[in-house]
């Protein structure tokens, strides 16, 4: 809310400074525009908190081209993201209402149990929310349900933008040989990550967490993701993350470049016009995504290939320069994991850790 004020101000002293009737009738449209666009996702009050009870958790899931699955204790997010993709038009208060699925790690353990899941692939947590969110903090479930998932001997991976995740570094720490953590990081300029995604913490908070996993021997990565075209695109600006990556221990660091959809969309000509792009919304249909409005409800749209892959390029070509993998950890798919539920029908002998595939 105090960015929200602060480019608010800087409009209004557009406004008193224009010296044309027209200029000031124009900004002060603009700073209407600007005002309830913002208002979509930045909001001054904090999220209201309810549980409900799930039927189910763990579900088939496709990450980088590698199938295993997935589990999302809870609905909703609080970090607010301008761009996040989980903002579908069936969950219309995801930043403003978060449920905590209180049954989660009970339904986890039946599903676990269940013939369907013999062969336990890696499991990614989470797929539509942040599992250490604010909300983990009261309830304890993503905790919860790893401790059910280590039971199980099921390998998986965490992706987050949170530091709560420090609270859980036991955990992970024990269980480093059938696991990873990925962190998301959008910026390092602290006045664009508190206008695109206000509710996660700055860049060198985060890289301080992923210090202390990776002095544990946990396998980090980070996921630069999305790249913003205009925004957070420029070589100096990928060249912070991934400095900050490499001086932290980071093993592997990629990316993926943003996918609009109707609603981000709208959000995304917001933050054009709040970081005074020029003429960003139109190079962005014209140049970028190439795409005319309105975006049909339920389409993706991606960047031209050439210019995702000249990104993409540039992105791998950095991160080797500093020594880093490029790409996404898949030692976990080299060996998915077969509960203890049914070691009496396996010929037990020797194991490799999965580490030795990193």
């Amino acid at each position: 809310m105090c960015l929200l004020i602060k480019y608010c101000a800087q409009f209004y002293i557009s406004v008193i400074e224009s010296p044309q009737p027209r200029q000031r009738t124009s900004v002060l449209k603009s700073l209407r525009y600007v005002t309830i666009g913002m208002n979509t996702w930045h909001s001054n009050l904090a999220p209201k908190l309810e549980t409900k009870s799930s039927k189910s958790l763990i579900h088939s899931f496709v990450v980088k081209q590698h199938r295993g699955l997935t589990i999302n204790p809870y609905q909703g997010c609080q970090h607010r993201c301008g761009y996040c993709y989980a903002t579908y038009e069936w969950s219309p208060d995801f930043y403003d209402k978060i449920y905590a699925k209180s049954n989660a790690p009970e339904i986890l353990e039946s599903q676990l149990k269940s013939s369907k899941f013999k062969r336990i692939e890696p499991v990614m947590i989470s797929s539509a929310t942040d599992p250490y969110q604010p909300a983990e903090v009261r309830y304890g479930l993503t905790r919860r349900c790893i401790q059910v998932l280590q039971k199980y001997k099921a390998p998986y991976y965490v992706f987050t933008k949170s530091t709560n995740i420090l609270r859980d570094l036991d955990l992970h720490t024990g269980y480093r040989d059938n696991c990873f953590l990925v962190w998301s990081i959008t910026t390092c300029d602290e006045n664009i990550r508190r206008l695109i995604e206000p509710g996660t913490p700055p860049a060198d908070v985060i890289f301080g967490a992923i210090r202390k996993f990776v002095d544990a021997g946990v396998c980090c990565a980070v996921n630069i993701d999305p790249i913003l075209p205009l925004i957070t695109d420029s070589g100096a600006h990928l060249d912070k993350i991934i400095s900050g990556c490499s001086n932290n221990g980071v093993r592997h660091v990629f990316g993926a470049l943003l996918r609009l959809r109707a609603d981000i969309w709208e959000r995304m000509k917001t933050i054009l016009d709040a970081l005074d792009i020029r003429e960003g919304s139109s190079k962005y249909q014209k140049t970028i995504f190439q795409f005319s409005e309105p975006i049909r409800p339920g389409v993706n749209i991606g960047p031209s290939k050439s210019y995702e892959n000249r990104m993409l390029d540039i992105l791998t070509y950095r991160v080797r320069c500093k020594g880093m993998i490029p790409k996404f950890p898949a030692f976990l798919w080299n060996r998915p994991t077969v509960s203890d539920q049914y070691t009496d029908t396996i010929n037990h002998g020797s194991q490799d850790t999965l580490m030795k595939y990193v």
